[in-house]
């Protein structure tokens, strides 16, 4: 397949704090990418970077062969959500005091008001996530935990991506909401919806990836099929100190 996105020798510096050490990444189009590594491995350093809220202070990030983070070539971050790019921060970052329907609003950047929303991709997003089509009317921050995450991720596709950046959607979350989110990526990626996911729930991981790639100290340390890291036990205790079979 090829490369939505490429990554070749990004450094990120933050203040004074080198985080991203010469990260090469390559995201198949069409597949679920998972990102993987120990907790500060630079992962959500990596899909803010790619984002352009922090900029790379080094290499560079191609979006569809086109330079859109990089010294010379940094796009601003309302730039590069233009060119068909979604972000699921870990926070989720709805807006807590707003109805879920305004938030729903907010994404669409084609639809001035709710009348000109899509109404069937609408129908399609409360089919992957009912509770958003009953909680319509409802402020965002009275929603459950899980709920919130629906609608973080309901945000992100409420208009047709080329490639969604989600980081850690299950965290917190109770198995029969994890199951519901596993489900939703299926579909998306059904509809051929790149995906580049940060996960630490490792049975996720297993059953969403196509291709993995595993972070250490801020950088790539391992690329490949997801298929054969989890079917390798002594190369998930190398590379993550733990067992995807632990952990089903």
């Amino acid at each position: 397949m090829s490369p939505v996105l490429e990554l070749k020798g990004v450094h990120t510096h933050i203040g004074a704090y080198h985080i991203l050490h010469g990260v090469d990444l390559i995201v198949p189009e069409g597949e679920v990418t998972m990102l993987l590594g120990r907790n500060g491995a630079g992962k959500s350093t990596t899909l803010r970077t790619i984002m352009g809220l922090w900029a790379a202070s080094n290499g560079s990030v191609h979006f569809k062969g086109r330079p859109i983070g990089g010294p010379g070539g940094q796009a601003e971050t309302p730039a590069i959500a233009q060119l068909g790019i979604a972000y699921v921060p870990e926070s989720m970052g709805i807006f807590s005091d707003l109805t879920v329907r305004d938030n729903m609003l907010l994404a669409a950047r084609a639809a001035r008001d709710v009348a000109a929303l899509d109404k069937g991709r609408l129908d399609w997003i409360f089919s992957l996530f009912p509770a958003l089509h009953k909680f319509w009317l409802y402020p965002a921050g009275k929603l459950s935990g899980g709920q919130k995450q629906m609608l973080a991720v309901a945000r992100a596709i409420v208009e047709p991506r080329a490639l969604i950046l989600i980081d850690e959607p299950s965290k917190g979350l109770a198995p029969a909401i994890i199951h519901n989110l596993i489900a939703a990526f299926r579909e998306l990626k059904r509809q051929q919806t790149t995906i580049l996911l940060v996960e630490q729930n490792f049975m996720m991981a297993k059953t969403l990836g196509d291709s993995v790639a595993v972070m250490d100290d801020g950088r790539v340390v391992h690329a490949g099929r997801m298929a054969e890291l989890a079917g390798n036990e002594a190369m998930q205790q190398r590379l993550l100190g733990l067992s995807l079979g632990a952990h089903q």
